[in-house]
């Protein structure tokens, strides 16, 4: 038998309670007027039980896209100084393949509603940096120069993001991230690895 939540809800993992209930409060009340407090009442966890999945409200929406960029981000370092344009542009699309709606999607998305303009902006340059900044060393591994790397790894992490962000203003569900990435990709043909 399982247990329930608020009436009627069976209860999942409480990962995955939490980041429901977070949504709906960024939905009801706003990004900013919704606490972790919040969060755990309506998901009916205990505050520690929050911080065991989560480091932060904001780590709510990105934590399934920190877990596959930081796979890439893994990969691209195992490349040392085999990378290629090719075995790059790889990596990247396995940040967004079989990359389901989750509540980065719903928030992209529904941004003015939740009032997350301002954080999501702050957010993805954060992730954008680090991308970015993988991207450019594989390149320099590899033999690019420098500011080649460094605008190769602009563009490639600039493309993955975006393409999420497109994605899921599209109706995340409507077609595939992957899709999406690999036509973002095709714009920056002209910049050659080499």
């Amino acid at each position: 038998m399982s247990s329930t939540g608020r009436a009627g809800r069976p209860k999942v993992s409480s990962r995955e309670t939490l980041a429901e209930a977070a949504c709906e409060l960024f939905l009801e009340r706003g990004y900013d007027a919704t606490s972790v407090a919040d969060i755990t009442q309506r998901a009916g966890v205990s505050r520690s039980s929050f911080f065991n999945y989560f480091a932060s409200k904001s780590d709510v929406l990105w934590s399934g896209v920190d877990e596959r960029i930081g796979q890439a981000v893994r990969s691209l370092e195992q490349l040392a100084g085999s990378a290629t344009g090719e075995s790059v542009r790889d990596i990247l699309l396995l940040i967004v393949r079989d990359f389901a709606p989750d509540p980065l999607a719903l928030a992209l998305r529904n941004a003015a509603a939740m009032g997350l303009e301002d954080e999501l902006v702050r957010d993805t340059g954060l992730r954008l940096a680090r991308l970015s900044s993988a991207v450019s060393r594989a390149a320099s591994a590899a033999g690019v120069d420098v500011i080649r790397a460094d605008i190769l790894g602009a563009a490639h992490a600039a493309a993955v993001l975006s393409s999420l962000r497109v994605w899921a203003e599209q109706g995340a569900g409507q077609g595939a991230p992957e899709t999406v990435l690999r036509q973002a990709l095709g714009t920056i043909h002209d910049l050659p690895w080499s």
